[in-house]
Protein backbone atom coordinates (compact mmCIF):
# COMPACT_ATOMS: atom_id res chain seq x y z
CA UNK A 1 0.00 0.00 0.00
CA UNK A 2 1.06 3.59 -0.54
CA UNK A 3 0.76 6.36 2.06
CA UNK A 4 -2.64 7.46 0.75
CA UNK A 5 -4.07 3.98 1.20
CA UNK A 6 -2.50 3.86 4.66
CA UNK A 7 -4.21 7.14 5.63
CA UNK A 8 -7.52 5.91 4.18
CA UNK A 9 -7.31 2.73 6.26
CA UNK A 10 -6.47 4.66 9.45
CA UNK A 11 -9.38 7.05 8.83
CA UNK A 12 -11.80 4.16 8.37
CA UNK A 13 -10.51 2.11 11.32
CA UNK A 14 -10.67 4.96 13.83
CA UNK A 15 -13.47 7.07 12.34
CA UNK A 16 -11.24 10.08 11.67
CA UNK A 17 -13.76 12.32 9.94
CA UNK A 18 -11.64 15.47 10.40
CA UNK A 19 -8.74 14.02 8.37
CA UNK A 20 -8.53 14.43 4.59
CA UNK A 21 -7.80 18.03 3.62
CA UNK A 22 -4.62 20.10 3.50
CA UNK A 23 -5.39 21.25 7.06
CA UNK A 24 -7.52 20.11 9.94
CA UNK A 25 -10.44 22.51 10.45
CA UNK A 26 -11.38 22.88 14.12
CA UNK A 27 -13.84 25.19 15.92
CA UNK A 28 -12.22 28.31 17.38
CA UNK A 29 -14.84 30.94 18.26
CA UNK A 30 -18.05 32.45 16.91
CA UNK A 31 -16.30 34.12 13.98
CA UNK A 32 -13.43 31.85 12.92
CA UNK A 33 -12.33 28.25 12.57
CA UNK A 34 -8.81 27.11 13.42
CA UNK A 35 -6.60 25.63 10.68
CA UNK A 36 -3.82 23.23 11.68
CA UNK A 37 -1.27 21.54 9.42
CA UNK A 38 1.82 19.40 10.05
CA UNK A 39 4.65 18.48 7.68
CA UNK A 40 7.63 16.21 8.26
CA UNK A 41 10.71 16.74 6.10
CA UNK A 42 13.51 14.16 6.20
CA UNK A 43 17.06 14.42 4.89
CA UNK A 44 17.82 12.15 1.91
CA UNK A 45 14.07 11.63 1.38
CA UNK A 46 12.70 15.15 0.98
CA UNK A 47 15.96 17.06 0.56
CA UNK A 48 19.71 16.63 0.28
CA UNK A 49 22.02 18.99 2.13
CA UNK A 50 24.50 19.14 -0.75
CA UNK A 51 21.68 20.40 -3.01
CA UNK A 52 20.63 23.36 -0.89
CA UNK A 53 21.78 25.83 1.78
CA UNK A 54 20.68 25.98 5.42
CA UNK A 55 18.88 29.28 4.72
CA UNK A 56 16.92 27.87 1.77
CA UNK A 57 16.10 24.74 3.76
CA UNK A 58 14.73 26.85 6.61
CA UNK A 59 12.52 28.77 4.18
CA UNK A 60 11.28 25.60 2.50
CA UNK A 61 10.41 23.95 5.81
CA UNK A 62 7.97 26.79 6.53
CA UNK A 63 6.77 27.30 2.95
CA UNK A 64 5.36 23.79 2.58
CA UNK A 65 3.15 24.34 5.63
CA UNK A 66 2.10 27.85 4.62
CA UNK A 67 1.00 26.38 1.29
CA UNK A 68 -1.44 24.11 3.15
CA UNK A 69 -3.02 27.14 4.83
CA UNK A 70 -3.25 28.83 1.42
CA UNK A 71 -5.05 25.78 0.03
CA UNK A 72 -7.81 26.24 2.63
CA UNK A 73 -8.19 29.97 1.93
CA UNK A 74 -6.92 30.90 5.38
CA UNK A 75 -4.72 33.43 7.15
CA UNK A 76 -1.61 32.06 8.83
CA UNK A 77 -0.95 33.17 12.41
CA UNK A 78 1.74 31.07 14.09
CA UNK A 79 4.21 28.24 13.58
CA UNK A 80 5.97 25.58 15.63
CA UNK A 81 9.27 24.06 14.52
CA UNK A 82 10.83 20.86 15.82
CA UNK A 83 14.14 19.50 14.58
CA UNK A 84 16.11 16.28 14.98
CA UNK A 85 19.80 17.04 14.56
CA UNK A 86 22.68 14.58 13.98
CA UNK A 87 25.87 15.34 15.87
CA UNK A 88 27.83 16.54 12.81
CA UNK A 89 25.27 19.33 12.24
CA UNK A 90 25.08 20.41 15.87
CA UNK A 91 27.03 23.61 15.35
CA UNK A 92 26.01 27.29 15.34
CA UNK A 93 26.82 28.12 11.73
CA UNK A 94 24.39 25.58 10.27
CA UNK A 95 21.62 26.02 12.84
CA UNK A 96 21.74 29.83 12.85
CA UNK A 97 21.49 29.93 9.07
CA UNK A 98 18.61 27.44 9.08
CA UNK A 99 16.58 29.48 11.58
CA UNK A 100 17.47 32.69 9.76
CA UNK A 101 15.90 31.27 6.60
CA UNK A 102 12.77 30.22 8.49
CA UNK A 103 12.38 33.68 10.01
CA UNK A 104 13.04 35.44 6.69
CA UNK A 105 9.99 33.79 5.16
CA UNK A 106 7.99 34.11 8.39
CA UNK A 107 8.51 37.88 8.33
CA UNK A 108 7.00 38.07 4.83
CA UNK A 109 3.73 36.57 6.07
CA UNK A 110 3.74 37.80 9.70
CA UNK A 111 4.15 34.33 11.20
CA UNK A 112 5.23 34.06 14.85
CA UNK A 113 7.33 31.13 16.04
CA UNK A 114 5.60 30.04 19.25
CA UNK A 115 7.37 26.78 20.14
CA UNK A 116 8.82 23.47 19.05
CA UNK A 117 11.33 20.87 20.17
CA UNK A 118 14.93 19.82 19.59
CA UNK A 119 16.19 16.25 19.66
CA UNK A 120 19.19 14.26 18.50
CA UNK A 121 19.11 11.85 15.57
CA UNK A 122 21.65 9.27 14.53
CA UNK A 123 22.66 10.52 11.08
CA UNK A 124 19.97 12.57 9.29
CA UNK A 125 18.44 16.00 9.78
CA UNK A 126 14.67 15.81 10.41
CA UNK A 127 12.25 18.76 10.42
CA UNK A 128 8.71 18.79 11.80
CA UNK A 129 6.73 21.91 10.91
CA UNK A 130 3.35 22.76 12.45
CA UNK A 131 1.48 25.88 11.40
CA UNK A 132 -1.78 27.35 12.63
CA UNK A 133 -4.13 29.73 10.90
CA UNK A 134 -7.69 30.97 10.85
CA UNK A 135 -10.52 31.10 8.34
CA UNK A 136 -14.04 32.55 8.67
CA UNK A 137 -16.33 30.03 10.31
CA UNK A 138 -17.61 27.41 7.89
CA UNK A 139 -15.75 29.04 4.96
CA UNK A 140 -12.64 26.86 4.63
CA UNK A 141 -12.17 25.66 1.05
CA UNK A 142 -12.22 21.86 1.15
CA UNK A 143 -11.24 19.27 -1.42
CA UNK A 144 -14.79 17.92 -1.43
CA UNK A 145 -16.67 20.82 -3.04
CA UNK A 146 -16.01 20.27 -6.75
CA UNK A 147 -19.13 19.83 -8.89
CA UNK A 148 -19.76 18.68 -12.45
CA UNK A 149 -19.30 21.61 -14.81
CA UNK A 150 -16.78 23.46 -12.65
CA UNK A 151 -13.63 24.61 -14.38
CA UNK A 152 -10.24 23.35 -13.16
CA UNK A 153 -7.68 26.10 -12.58
CA UNK A 154 -4.06 26.50 -11.50
CA UNK A 155 -2.51 29.61 -9.99
CA UNK A 156 0.59 29.85 -12.16
CA UNK A 157 3.02 28.19 -14.58
CA UNK A 158 3.92 24.58 -13.80
CA UNK A 159 6.87 22.25 -14.22
CA UNK A 160 9.67 24.52 -13.03
CA UNK A 161 10.19 22.81 -9.67
CA UNK A 162 10.19 19.33 -11.24
CA UNK A 163 12.71 20.54 -13.84
CA UNK A 164 14.82 21.96 -11.02
CA UNK A 165 14.82 18.58 -9.29
CA UNK A 166 15.83 16.92 -12.57
CA UNK A 167 18.79 19.29 -12.86
CA UNK A 168 19.86 18.64 -9.27
CA UNK A 169 19.79 14.89 -9.88
CA UNK A 170 21.94 15.44 -12.97
CA UNK A 171 24.61 17.19 -10.89
CA UNK A 172 23.80 20.89 -11.29
CA UNK A 173 23.70 23.12 -8.22
CA UNK A 174 22.03 26.42 -7.46
CA UNK A 175 24.18 29.46 -8.19
CA UNK A 176 22.80 32.56 -6.42
CA UNK A 177 24.89 34.76 -8.72
CA UNK A 178 23.33 33.32 -11.87
CA UNK A 179 20.06 34.30 -13.54
CA UNK A 180 20.17 31.58 -16.18
CA UNK A 181 17.03 29.40 -16.62
CA UNK A 182 18.62 26.38 -14.96
CA UNK A 183 19.41 28.24 -11.73
CA UNK A 184 15.96 29.81 -11.66
CA UNK A 185 14.26 26.42 -11.94
CA UNK A 186 16.51 24.92 -9.27
CA UNK A 187 15.52 27.82 -7.02
CA UNK A 188 11.84 26.99 -7.62
CA UNK A 189 12.57 23.51 -6.28
CA UNK A 190 14.58 24.72 -3.29
CA UNK A 191 12.46 27.75 -2.31
CA UNK A 192 8.75 27.36 -3.12
CA UNK A 193 6.57 30.42 -2.54
CA UNK A 194 3.14 29.77 -0.99
CA UNK A 195 0.13 31.39 -2.67
CA UNK A 196 -1.45 32.74 0.51
CA UNK A 197 -2.79 35.97 -0.95
CA UNK A 198 -4.57 34.26 -3.82
CA UNK A 199 -5.95 31.52 -1.55
CA UNK A 200 -7.40 34.18 0.74
CA UNK A 201 -8.90 36.10 -2.18
CA UNK A 202 -10.57 32.98 -3.56
CA UNK A 203 -12.08 32.34 -0.14
CA UNK A 204 -13.23 35.92 0.46
CA UNK A 205 -14.83 36.20 -2.99
CA UNK A 206 -16.39 32.73 -2.84
CA UNK A 207 -14.80 31.74 -6.14
CA UNK A 208 -13.32 28.30 -5.37
CA UNK A 209 -15.55 25.27 -4.81
CA UNK A 210 -12.57 23.04 -3.94
CA UNK A 211 -8.82 23.52 -3.63
CA UNK A 212 -5.52 21.77 -2.95
CA UNK A 213 -1.89 22.81 -3.25
CA UNK A 214 0.26 21.20 -5.94
CA UNK A 215 2.79 19.28 -3.89
CA UNK A 216 2.54 15.65 -5.03
CA UNK A 217 1.90 16.45 -8.70
CA UNK A 218 -1.07 17.57 -10.78
CA UNK A 219 -2.13 14.02 -11.72
CA UNK A 220 -2.22 12.96 -8.06
CA UNK A 221 -3.65 16.17 -6.65
CA UNK A 222 -6.59 16.40 -9.07
CA UNK A 223 -7.30 12.77 -8.15
CA UNK A 224 -7.46 13.80 -4.47
CA UNK A 225 -10.07 16.45 -5.31
CA UNK A 226 -12.12 14.07 -7.43
CA UNK A 227 -12.00 11.33 -4.80
CA UNK A 228 -13.17 13.70 -2.07
CA UNK A 229 -15.85 15.28 -4.29
CA UNK A 230 -17.15 12.11 -5.93
CA UNK A 231 -16.41 13.44 -9.41
CA UNK A 232 -14.12 12.96 -12.37
CA UNK A 233 -12.02 15.47 -14.30
CA UNK A 234 -10.82 16.21 -17.80
CA UNK A 235 -7.48 18.01 -18.26
CA UNK A 236 -6.60 19.77 -21.53
CA UNK A 237 -2.89 19.42 -22.28
CA UNK A 238 -2.93 22.32 -24.75
CA UNK A 239 -4.11 24.67 -21.97
CA UNK A 240 -1.30 23.75 -19.60
CA UNK A 241 0.72 26.83 -18.48
CA UNK A 242 4.29 25.61 -18.82
CA UNK A 243 7.12 27.38 -17.04
CA UNK A 244 8.68 29.81 -19.52
CA UNK A 245 12.08 28.06 -19.53
CA UNK A 246 10.84 24.49 -19.22
CA UNK A 247 11.52 23.43 -22.81
CA UNK A 248 15.21 24.25 -22.45
CA UNK A 249 15.53 21.70 -19.65
CA UNK A 250 12.96 19.16 -20.79
CA UNK A 251 14.12 19.01 -24.40
CA UNK A 252 10.73 18.02 -25.82
CA UNK A 253 7.05 18.83 -25.43
CA UNK A 254 6.38 15.26 -24.26
CA UNK A 255 8.90 15.63 -21.43
CA UNK A 256 7.49 19.06 -20.56
CA UNK A 257 4.05 17.53 -20.17
CA UNK A 258 5.45 14.66 -18.11
CA UNK A 259 7.16 17.05 -15.69
CA UNK A 260 4.07 19.25 -15.48
CA UNK A 261 1.53 16.48 -14.91
CA UNK A 262 3.52 14.29 -12.55
CA UNK A 263 6.48 16.26 -11.21
CA UNK A 264 4.90 18.16 -8.34
CA UNK A 265 6.38 20.59 -5.80
CA UNK A 266 5.35 23.73 -7.68
CA UNK A 267 3.17 24.57 -4.63
CA UNK A 268 0.78 26.48 -6.84
CA UNK A 269 -2.93 26.20 -6.05
CA UNK A 270 -5.17 23.77 -7.96
CA UNK A 271 -8.81 24.75 -7.59
CA UNK A 272 -12.25 24.39 -9.13
CA UNK A 273 -15.06 26.86 -9.62
CA UNK A 274 -17.48 28.58 -11.97
CA UNK A 275 -15.45 29.47 -15.06
CA UNK A 276 -17.41 32.61 -15.90
CA UNK A 277 -17.14 34.04 -12.38
CA UNK A 278 -13.43 33.31 -12.14
CA UNK A 279 -12.78 34.82 -15.57
CA UNK A 280 -14.76 37.94 -14.61
CA UNK A 281 -12.73 38.32 -11.41
CA UNK A 282 -9.65 39.22 -13.46
CA UNK A 283 -7.24 37.16 -11.39
CA UNK A 284 -3.67 37.44 -12.66
CA UNK A 285 -1.65 34.30 -13.44
CA UNK A 286 -4.67 32.00 -13.13
CA UNK A 287 -5.14 29.44 -15.91
CA UNK A 288 -8.09 27.21 -16.76
CA UNK A 289 -6.73 23.76 -17.59
CA UNK A 290 -9.78 21.51 -17.48
CA UNK A 291 -13.25 20.73 -16.22
CA UNK A 292 -14.96 18.60 -13.61
CA UNK A 293 -17.07 15.72 -14.97
CA UNK A 294 -19.79 13.47 -13.57
CA UNK A 295 -17.71 10.32 -14.09
CA UNK A 296 -16.52 9.58 -10.53
CA UNK A 297 -12.86 8.68 -10.16
CA UNK A 298 -12.08 8.92 -13.88
CA UNK A 299 -9.35 11.45 -14.69
CA UNK A 300 -8.73 12.08 -18.38
CA UNK A 301 -6.20 14.11 -20.33
CA UNK A 302 -7.02 15.45 -23.80
CA UNK A 303 -4.12 16.03 -26.15
CA UNK A 304 -4.27 16.61 -29.90
CA UNK A 305 -7.89 15.52 -30.03
CA UNK A 306 -7.13 12.22 -28.27
CA UNK A 307 -8.51 11.44 -24.82
CA UNK A 308 -6.61 9.09 -22.51
CA UNK A 309 -6.83 8.12 -18.87
CA UNK A 310 -4.49 10.13 -16.64
CA UNK A 311 -2.91 7.89 -14.00
CA UNK A 312 -1.93 9.40 -10.65
CA UNK A 313 1.86 9.22 -11.00
CA UNK A 314 2.86 11.99 -8.63
CA UNK A 315 5.30 11.52 -5.78
CA UNK A 316 4.68 8.74 -3.26
CA UNK A 317 6.78 7.90 -0.22
CA UNK A 318 5.84 4.21 -0.38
Amino acid sequence: MNEFEFIKNIKKKYGLDLVGDDCAVLPKDNENDLLLTADMIVEEIDFKLDWTTPQLLGQRSLAVSLSDIAAMGGDVTWGMLSIGVPEHLWEPRFLDAFYEGWHDLAAMYEVDLVGGDVSRTTNRFVIDSIVGGIVPKGKAILRSGARCGDGVFVSGPLGGAAAGLKLLKEGMRYDPKSSDPQSLMILKQLRPLPQLRLGKQLQEDGLATSMIDLSDGLSSDIAHICRASGTGARIFAEEMPFDADLLEVAGSVDEMLELTLHGGEDFELLFTGNSEKISAAGLSDVFRIGEITDNPGVIEVVRGGTTELLPAKGYRHF
